[in-house]
């Protein structure tokens, strides 16, 4: 776009912008002339993409505003109408709508339900902020055909997002995110009302207590071992930071009713949109656990536990015997939760017929392993929450298998069926709970974290990031992908390429047998995985959220007899391997421009 084209655009947008704060900000750059700045936010349009809108908050059509969410409600609203033409018929139409923490949350989330309300569709808003999952239960108990959560996860704080979901309680997908997304870029008129007429007319209808106690009853039964919590509850001593977002009201409530002594981190127990103790308020990296693990110390505590600000990804970390807390990743609490769910449920007899788990394809092989010693199917998925909870719809739909837990490496857990998304408050119970079972047992999770090595091998995985923020972002990274699909890769870290895994062509192949493809089933992505000799595999991905590319790496290291010597080398061989691949990626993200 030249200088004209992004003056009129901006001039557009403050035509049409009725949030004042959004609007001001834009014709102050237009008044200074700051062309670098107008250029950075309207030189695209933040688009609706197959899970909904996320991007950094301020005016512009590049920023996440007011007119921005009026869009997306609205072009939703016109496809649920269209979907559900009986109901829209009748006016029984349901939208529920949630939101977290973050700046400008509530008022995206209010001017959400008054578009559904001024489209016949009833909105039901909660009256404070609550977690995602929660709204995914809330969705199913209402019988709704949408809902919407107003949430950028654990992105940094300029962040904000807007997650759309279908009757069924997951994220659109297919057909549906297709036909969303048409019906947004369409979008010419917007309906909506005021709060006070919508509320009159009984289409808006602010919810509470009538969701979040039965959420709370939902998460509890999920346990298995009820009476060892009652009797060892006194025992265990939590720490937890909900990292100033939505998870203490129900992590407080759920572990409190159990008999759990919680103590959450004072400095980051209030919502606050800022994040101001924390950079980025993800559970994922170690800087936002610094709090919780420094008052885990001071308090001699059994686990530290944290929530990102919806709610929906769970960290923790634990002592090691030097009293030194040791932070557990993704994969391998997922590792944990797998192991004890399905040694319960076989234990209790609850195991049912044809189980299945189902990870994402850059999660850990390690539940595998796990999955095929109690003849449980793994299924693998794309990456997101809603690809899991789509292939349980489809095990319910074929009655093919009956799921028993989900997870990806991203700090998700998905224990129960009434949620159809990711679950840290859940996460947060049964950790609890498995907590105490290993220490009847005599046993430390890290302590059990090591015999499973010596059972199944020793599994190490990294991820590394790299940001490409701009107008020149997305061509940067689609170059990297690009020159990794034409040249490929003959090798990493010293080890011989077996196979190639394209998502985005739907095919995999030997790349000494080029001409031999075999056609993959998942769904197109921009994905490519390596698949080395000795087990490893390498993924890249460009993220669909924020403006970087992300590399997984999960290795697969055997402890001969499952001794603790064999573990010390197998972990020493693994860190060699795995310092050698990242330095060639490394290589290859500092070549890109």
């Amino acid at each position: 776009m030249n200088q004209n084209e992004i003056l009129e655009a901006a001039k557009k947008y403050i035509a049409e912008e009725k949030d004042a704060d959004f609007r001001k900000e834009v014709e102050a750059l237009v008044a200074k002339k700051d062309m670098k700045e107008l250029e950075d936010r309207f030189y695209t349009t933040l688009e609706f993409g197959t899970g909904g809108l996320r991007g950094v908050m301020g005016g512009g059509t590049n920023r996440m505003n007011t007119l921005e969410i009026n869009k997306a409600t609205q072009g939703l609203a016109n496809y649920v109408i269209k979907a559900f033409p009986a109901k829209a018929k009748k006016g029984t139409l349901k939208a529920v709508v949630a939101y977290d923490s973050r700046k400008n949350s509530d008022k995206f989330a209010e001017a959400t339900a008054r578009i559904f309300a001024a489209n016949g569709i009833t909105a039901y808003l909660f009256k404070s902020l609550r977690p995602t999952p929660e709204l995914s239960f809330a969705i199913r108990k209402l019988k709704a055909q949408t809902g919407v959560v107003v949430t950028a996860s654990h992105n940094p704080p300029q962040y904000n997002g807007y997650k759309a979901y279908w009757d069924d309680g997951a994220q659109v997908i297919e057909p549906h995110d297709v036909g969303i997304i048409k019906e947004v870029n369409a979008v010419e008129k917007i309906n909506t009302m005021s709060k006070a007429a919508a509320v009159k007319a009984g289409k808006l209808i602010v919810i509470d207590k009538e969701i979040d106690e039965p959420y709370w009853a939902m998460i509890k039964k999920e346990l298995f071992r009820p009476a060892l919590i009652k009797k060892e509850a006194k025992n265990v001593k939590i720490v937890y930071t909900p990292l100033h977002g939505t998870g203490a009201m129900h992590v407080e409530k759920v572990l409190g009713d159990l008999g759990l002594k919680v103590i959450t981190v004072p400095e980051q127990k209030k919502p606050d949109g800022a994040f101001p103790t924390v950079e980025k308020p993800n559970p994922e990296e170690a800087p936002a656990l610094k709090m919780a693990v420094e008052l885990a110390k001071k308090e001699k505590a059994d686990v530290v536990m944290a929530t990102d600000p919806d709610a929906d990804r769970f960290g923790t970390a634990f002592p090691d015997e030097n009293g030194n807390y040791v932070l557990v990743t993704g994969n391998q609490m997922g590792a944990l939760l797998c192991d004890y769910i399905l040694l319960s449920r076989t234990e209790k007899n609850k195991m049912p017929e044809n189980p299945a788990c189902i990870r994402s394809i850059v999660t850990s092989p390690f539940v595998d392993a796990i999955c095929k010693k109690y003849k449980v199917k793994l299924i693998e998925v794309l990456t997101g929450f809603k690809w899991i909870a789509a292939a349980e719809a489809e095990f319910e739909k074929n009655k093919t298998n009956n799921y028993v837990f989900g997870l990806e490496e991203s700090y998700g857990y998905k224990i129960e069926k009434s949620v159809m998304d990711k679950d840290g408050v859940s996460a947060a119970a049964l950790c609890a709970e498995m907590t105490l079972y290993w220490r009847s047992q005599g046993v430390s999770l890290l302590q059990r974290l090591d015999e499973m090595y010596k059972k199944y091998g020793y599994f190490e995985d990294r991820s590394i990031s790299k940001y490409f923020p701009g107008v020149k972002g997305p061509a940067i990274m689609g170059g990297i992908m690009t020159k990794l699909r034409t040249e490929g890769l003959k090798t990493l870290g010293g080890k011989k390429v077996l196979k190639i895994r394209d998502i985005g062509e739907q095919v995999e192949f030997d790349p000494a047998k080029k001409d031999k493809k075999k056609k993959l089933k998942f769904p197109k992505s921009n994905v490519l995985q390596f698949f080395l000799e000795g087990g490893t595999i390498v993924s890249a991905r460009p993220s669909g959220t924020e403006p970087k590319i992300k590399f997984y790496i999960n290795s697969c290291t055997p402890v001969k007899g499952g001794k603790d010597a064999e573990l010390v080398k197998a972990k020493e061989e693994a860190a060699k391997l795995c310092d050698a691949i990242s330095k060639e990626i490394n290589k290859i993200l500092d070549s890109a421009k």
